[in-house]
């Protein structure tokens, strides 16, 4: 695994096989998007096939995000530790054999098993890739390597739903819904292979820190206890147990943070982080955003498919237009970040209740009749309202850390973006669920004004932040 010349921080020519690098860091990019989205499409269909209670809907979603979350900012850190080079054909190789095991699932402990490694090994390749091409770009072209994402992610938005519904239709060689984490074999396999024969061994921090252990298991057992009697709580009638659960999350997660503050060697997070207004205000800002766009898109798939009676390709293509509109918002607000910062989030997240509050009253009114072509204009207005929200969001949040805590501010932050994804699909799916005794529209309206209500939270806590974006994120 060390095959390639080795590039250091303070290499003269650029690597020759740069570009490729960037095509390969961002087929992983591909397929953990993909797999974040489209069960949100293949969920009833797995259901039908495997059995099992709707909570195991919950978990399939649920228990990728959470392990990719728990586990993304010990993947950067072992990157730091082993060598980013290592640690990214570790976590591709993982990746994909995982991805083989859900394909092959016979019962849903299997599949969420597979689905919770899949998001483990998926949090240790992803991180390293900023750091990959920040070693083999010059200055002058790291901005171009960086804009590539943008387009990237956008496009595997709006394809993840559409792809996971075509695979299922089509059922080739029988499969079904198996399609969709098979689709990962060729893409990681393209990944691994161009990495071993291209991409540059890129040394290890200097000098090398130490694995935060006490730090991950607290982190890891906080997120767990509180994850887990959010989906179950309902089907086991809320007993006191999982109130208990839902408590010692809490003072796990305080432990955490006292236990971080008070670490010198190589703490898991950046020592005073939490003690910021503006960061501790934008990490609730993106459980509410976050929160609030996953378990809306879950609870939207499931929707269309057992309320609407769609068929997997048209619910697929149904989320085609707040994806096409997130797309579109994140370019036309790429230039006015320099100019609005803040004022931006605010704009996107008003545009974003807005257009809930619409998609809410037409749901209401046309009840498990209503038409997909009512309901486009306010998706894809929502989808406009989060691009424009969400181009100025990290780096106005960063704004307000010390610029030696950038770094662990951003692994903080992407981790809690997926938290909030594994907290939305718990709490608004187990609404969902709960509400399917008065009609799946009826399940629906509950869930987007809870996401409403959410989005509310978040546009007053953006006050809390910087005025405006780093300018390196401009």
């Amino acid at each position: 695994m060390t095959s390639g010349p080795s590039v250091g921080s303070g290499a003269a020519p650029p690597y020759r096989w740069r570009w490729l690098v960037l095509w390969l860091v961002l087929g992983a990019e591909v397929v953990d998007l993909l797999d974040a989205t489209v069960v949100n499409v293949a969920a009833p269909s797995i259901h039908r096939v495997l059995g099992g209670s709707n909570s195991m809907i919950q978990w399939i979603g649920a228990g990728y995000t959470l392990a990719f979350a728990v586990m993304l900012v010990t993947g950067g850190r072992l990157g730091d530790i082993f060598g980013r080079k290592r640690m990214f054909l570790i976590g591709a190789v993982g990746f994909g054999l995982a991805s083989i095991l859900c394909a092959t699932a016979q019962d849903p402990a299997m599949l969420i098993t597979a689905r919770v490694l899949q998001g483990g090994l998926g949090a240790m390749m992803i991180p390293q890739g900023f750091g990959i091409l920040k070693a083999v770009f010059p200055p002058e072209e790291i901005g171009k390597a960086f804009g590539a994402f943008g387009p990237v992610m956008g496009l595997s938005a709006v394809g993840g739903p559409i792809l996971a519904g075509a695979l299922i239709d089509a059922d080739w060689f029988g499969t079904g819904w198996r399609m969709i984490f098979l689709i990962n074999v060729p893409i990681v396999l393209f990944a691994v292979l161009g990495s071993l024969r291209f991409m540059p061994s890129v040394s290890p921090a200097s000098p090398r820190p130490r694995l935060d252990l006490g730090g991950m298991v607290l982190l890891s057992l906080a997120s767990a206890l509180l994850i887990y009697p959010l989906i179950q709580g309902r089907e086991q009638g809320w007993p006191a147990w999982i109130f208990g659960l839902l408590a010692g999350s809490i003072v796990l997660f305080g432990l955490f943070v006292a236990y971080e503050r008070r670490r010198t060697d190589s703490p898991l997070i950046e020592a005073g982080l939490f003690a910021r207004r503006a960061f501790t205000g934008g990490l609730a800002v993106f459980l509410g955003f976050f929160g609030a766009l996953t378990g809306f898109m879950l609870a939207y798939g499931l929707f269309t498919q057992l309320g609407l009676g769609f068929g997997p390709l048209k619910a697929g293509l149904s989320s085609a237009p707040m994806a096409l509109g997130i797309a579109g918002g994140a370019i036309a607000g790429h230039g006015l970040v320099a100019k609005l910062g803040r004022r931006l989030i605010h704009i996107g997240l008003g545009v974003m209740l807005a257009a809930f509050g619409a998609f809410t009253l037409t749901v209401w009114a046309g009840g498990d009749t209503v038409s997909i072509w009512a309901l486009l204009p306010s998706t894809f207005v929502a989808g406009i309202g989060m691009g424009l929200g969400l181009g100025p969001i990290f780096g106005t949040v960063l704004n307000g850390v010390d610029d030696h805590q950038v770094g662990s501010a951003s692994g903080v932050l992407n981790a809690v973006q997926q938290f909030a994804g594994a907290l939305g699909i718990a709490v608004l799916g187990t609404v969902f669920f709960n509400r399917v005794h008065d009609g799946f529209a009826g399940a629906m309206t509950t869930t987007t004004t809870i996401s409403l209500g959410l989005l509310v939270v978040a546009f007053g806590l953006v006050f809390l932040l910087p005025r405006t974006a780093r300018p390196e994120e401009e």
